[in-house]
């Protein structure tokens, strides 16, 4: 792991790209905070823990527990917008609404904050120590009262500079945080990232590109994970998970002739680096409720391809 000094023209490139494409649009944490309504709870009216507390208690641990790095602000992704209008404007046709009369929040939120000097290379590739989460009001009980569990999801992991893919492994994710306050969601964050094992999933990351399998080989693995689909569930459990649907295999499959990080080399062969990047490209196709579990399900996939290549003994393979 390298802990660097960061010019300003690197910082430039950090944090301006989509890490999540599906049914998502941009936005500036200042736009969050200056113009979106908060959710409630409607027995009492008090308000949920708000998107940009979320957000702001993240980037405050992440400065508390790595002094002295740099923190680059929230990379923010949005969708599913929840629209409304003042009261005023209650009789207007939507096309005659004036910005100002607007309302809007977003049931669903993603960000990223990256901290830029912590970094690690791995096969030529840059990454970047980053942390971020997930908020879904749909999950919440809104027409409860404070006090009731509001439903978060917190990482820490590294994204790729070259593609801004995610790299998620089990022990960087919390998907099921339930708090009743700011306060103990910080501690979420805290005990996430004094808890996390960086060398250890840093060692993982470094397995993958010393691993290769052939074209023949690569294209069993994409009929394979085509077939996962439709299999029994008996033999499902007897097989490692995957999550990833038929159009993700597809782009994998494509990526592996197209991409220009992560094809294949001239004689059809692919190390397991570039492949695991490939599942992580395709991850960029999920909606946000889905993308996290799925970040991970890259990781401990391509890992346990790795170790079938020692044994020989993986069904996506053979």
């Amino acid at each position: 792991m390298e802990t660097l000094i960061i010019t300003q023209s690197q910082l430039n490139n950090v944090g301006n790209k989509s890490f999540i494409e599906a049914n998502t649009v941009p936005l500036l944490f200042s736009e969050i905070e200056k113009n979106h309504i908060i959710p409630v709870f409607t027995k009492d009216n008090e308000p949920l823990i708000s998107q940009r507390d979320f957000i702001h208690i993240a980037e405050e641990v992440a400065s508390n527990v790595f002094r002295d790095e740099v923190i680059v602000p929230a990379n923010i992704r949005v969708s599913h917008p929840v629209k409304g209008r003042i009261p005023d404007a209650r009789t207007k046709p939507a096309n005659q609404l004036e910005e100002w009369e607007k309302t809007v929040y977003y049931e669903r939120m993603m960000f990223l904050v990256e901290i830029p000097s912590i970094r690690e290379t791995v096969d030529g590739n840059v990454l970047n120590l980053t942390i971020g989460g997930v908020k879904s009001y749909g999950q919440d009980n809104l027409s409860g009262r404070k006090g009731s569990d509001e439903h978060f999801k917190i990482f820490v992991g590294f994204k790729n500079q070259v593609c801004t893919n995610l790299c998620v492994w089990t022990d960087g994710l919390q998907s099921n945080v339930k708090v009743k306050s700011s306060m103990q969601l910080m501690m979420e964050f805290q005990k996430l990232l004094t808890d996390f094992k960086l060398e250890q999933q840093l060692s993982l990351l470094r397995r993958f590109p010393d691993y290769s399998i052939t074209e023949h080989q690569f294209a069993t693995l994409i009929g394979r994970c085509k077939l996962y689909q439709y299999l029994p569930s008996s033999l499902k459990k007897e097989i490692p998970l995957l999550t990833f649907g038929d159009a993700q295999i597809s782009t994998v499959a494509r990526d592996y002739y197209e991409d220009e990080s992560f094809s294949r080399q001239g004689d059809g062969s692919i190390n397991l680096w570039k492949v695991y990047n490939l599942f992580t490209g395709a991850n960029k196709s999920s909606y946000i409720d889905g993308f996290l579990p799925r970040s991970v399900n890259a990781s401990t996939f391509v890992r346990n391809l790795a170790d079938n290549l020692e044994t020989g003994t993986s069904w996506f393979l053979h």
